[in-house]
């Protein structure tokens, strides 16, 4: 059975609502924006039936907070309002609704709007996963192209991947970066993950595959993977703009090896210079790579790579990323430890997870 959300002030009103609905779905009220906001931080519901005018938190602020949570930004959203003219209801609809019905609404219509909005949601999200799909796909194909040069580099980016997304979350949720870090940013940073080393096509595997430290003239050549990979993917992005994740890992590509205290490459960005998400993805890099075997050295315990990550707080990595690091310790040590990890294992997907319940 499907799940609708009502929200309305007027307690006769989501008594009128439900008696129409409570026989074909499940029904959740709440009589404010506020109380709407924390049944969803607790359920998901299928599809949001949406009064206008309410005190404190009105409808047009609680469906934009109600886009701001991570995995609720395609859950259709239906204004319900006693309001009948034309400005509202195109207000209505550029906020973010599907639909827009007057108070009271017929039994008929509603069921009929519902389902048509329901069935719809259902195929958009079928066909969106498959996109999807396709897309992280071609992402690890790339990334097993780069394998082929550099050891163990496809399991390293999407483990990568998964962690950036893992640390993401948790900085979303607690609101340090919130006017940078947005819902829809944490899956699309796992996702343009998967092309940050792409550059390492163009470079040497004499350099790449050198079980000895490399030579000064030899780093400065790995260095240039950075501006490969940007290069690559700006190619791959012009045929298809629409892609967000694609204009994501450009930046991810060039910036990912910039460091916080401005002796990183490939240009010596300092703090927050640095975009936000090559912040993340290095710190989430350099603990894979810690407890990964290279070809150059032994891989690290988890407690050695903490503590190297620790140890380089304001030096390599934003120091308030570090901090919420330390509180997700068990969960990258959990995911690098995982023999079942692959491309296709949605194990560590924080939406993944989040979705499983519902």
């Amino acid at each position: 059975m499907k799940s609708v959300l009502i929200v309305d002030d007027n307690l006769v009103n989501l008594k009128q609502i439900s008696a129409q609905l409570e026989d074909k779905y499940d029904v959740s009220l709440a009589k404010s924006g506020e109380l709407a906001l924390k049944i969803c931080g607790k359920e998901k519901p299928d599809i949001i039936l949406l009064d206008v005018e309410m005190p404190e938190m009105d409808g047009f602020q609680t469906i934009a907070a109600l886009k701001n949570i991570p995995g609720f930004s395609q859950i259709p959203v239906i204004f319900l309002t006693s309001r009948d003219d034309p400005v509202t209801e195109i207000k209505c609809l550029e906020s973010g609704a599907v639909d827009f019905l007057t108070k009271p609404a017929n039994t008929d219509i509603l069921y009929h709007r519902l389902n048509l909005h329901l069935e719809f949601s259902a195929y958009q999200f079928k066909l969106e996963n498959t996109i999807k799909e396709l897309e992280d796909n071609i992402g690890t194909f790339f990334a097993e192209l780069v394998e082929c040069k550099d050891y163990n580099v496809a399991v390293h980016v999407l483990r990568t991947g998964a962690l950036a997304e893992i640390l993401a979350a948790k900085l979303f949720e607690t609101g340090i970066f919130k006017d940078e870090l947005k819902a829809q940013d944490i899956s699309m940073i796992r996702r343009a993950a998967s092309f940050y080393d792409i550059g390492k096509i163009g470079i040497s595997d004499i350099f790449l595959c050198k079980e000895g430290p490399l030579t000064e003239e030899e780093y400065r050549e790995v260095q240039k993977h950075t501006i490969i990979g940007g290069q690559l993917l700006e190619q791959i992005y012009k045929r298809t703009p629409t892609e967000d994740y694609l204009k994501l890992a450009i930046t991810i590509a060039v910036g990912h090896h910039e460091r916080y205290d401005g002796k990183g490459y490939p240009h010596g960005l300092k703090g927050e210079e640095i975009p936000l998400v090559c912040r993340i993805i290095s710190v989430a890099n350099a603990y894979d790579t810690c407890v990964t075997d290279r070809v150059y050295r032994k891989k690290m315990t988890h407690e050695q790579a903490c503590q190297a990550i620790v140890d380089s707080k304001g030096i390599k990595f934003d120091p308030r990323i570090v901090e919420v690091f330390c509180g997700l310790k068990d969960q990258f040590a959990e995911v690098c430890a995982s023999s079942s990890f692959s491309s296709h294992n949605s194990k560590w997907s924080v939406y993944h997870a989040a979705n499983s319940n519902n």
